[in-house]
């Protein structure tokens, strides 16, 4: 069984050590003189809009560390990190799991806590099957990026207390609902020894219907180090009815068989070099 995570030392990332400077400046002009407000306000106000554009690009570093591809030695031995999202659901994630199993294919479910609490005994069978269970927070609320440090953290506790207690196992990443963040969640993730985890492509198969252009989205320019991220809670539907996901994922089994590619977990995270060497705080988590 892997190390629980340990808590890491927070190294604010240059845009937001730019951001708190400018905040100070900012502060100490309208000190010096009040009648520039409208200025020092326009500046914040610029700032804040950078923030949050860059908040809503989720394979973006700007906001910290984040893992959107596996580390050189898994690429190198041809890993390719199958991940799924917004489950565990009763329908589609057993059929997940029995084509992964055809395959001899490990993957990571980034698990919804309250959804997990509904259907342990699915978190159960991820475990049992060789898979690992990851954080996608407890309720995936949209507005989880508008959040402050402290209600980002009560949530993601509370997925984490429930995701470990069902399966045997603290989880090691977090993905954000949608990849959308705000500058506070690394902060809030280096306290729990939580590392950020996004993808190198998608398929949107929560919201397309169309098998083809999913499959064709996921492997077009496919390598060895990608993560790839698909649904198995609020899948998109076929035309028929189906799963989408139920139908892309033979295809992406086929492809990655076909280029001599391995399906695994994503790796233990003090294994990854994606920011700060963890190290012990004793710092009050917000």
């Amino acid at each position: 069984m892997a190390e629980p995570p340990a808590p890491r030392r927070w190294q604010p990332s240059p845009l937001i050590r730019w951001s708190l400077a400018l905040h100070g400046a900012s502060a100490a002009a309208f000190a010096l003189s009040p009648a520039k407000w409208p200025l020092a306000a326009g500046v914040l106000v610029l700032n804040h809009a950078l923030l949050s554009t860059v908040g809503m690009l989720p394979r973006s570093r700007w906001l910290g560390p984040n893992l959107t591809r596996l580390p050189a030695p898994e690429a190198h031995q041809g890993h390719v990190a199958l991940t799924f999202d917004d489950g565990p659901d009763p329908e589609v994630t057993p059929r997940v799991l029995e084509l992964l199993a055809t395959r001899g294919a490990t993957a990571s479910f980034f698990a919804i806590g309250r959804r997990a609490d509904r259907h342990p005994e699915l978190i159960t069978e991820i475990v049992q099957s060789g898979h690992r269970v990851e954080n996608h927070t407890y309720h995936h609320a949209y507005t989880f990026a508008f959040r402050s440090p402290w209600a980002l953290g009560r949530d993601i506790d509370r997925a984490q207390q429930s995701l470990t207690r069902l399966s045997g196992r603290q989880p090691a990443y977090l993905r954000a609902p949608a990849g959308i963040r705000n500058p506070w969640l690394d902060m809030v993730l280096s306290r729990r020894g939580l590392r950020l985890a996004s993808w190198t492509r998608r398929g949107f198969d929560a919201v397309v219907g169309d098998p083809e252009r999913v499959t064709r989205r996921l492997l077009n320019g496919l390598s060895a180090g990608d993560i790839l991220l698909l649904h198995d809670g609020a899948a998109a539907r076929t035309p028929q009815g189906g799963p989408v996901v139920l139908d892309v994922l033979p295809q992406i089994l086929d492809a990655l068989e076909a280029n001599g590619l391995k399906s695994i977990h994503l790796p233990d995270n003090n294994r990854t070099n994606i920011g700060a060497q963890a190290t012990a705080s004793s710092s009050p988590n917000p």
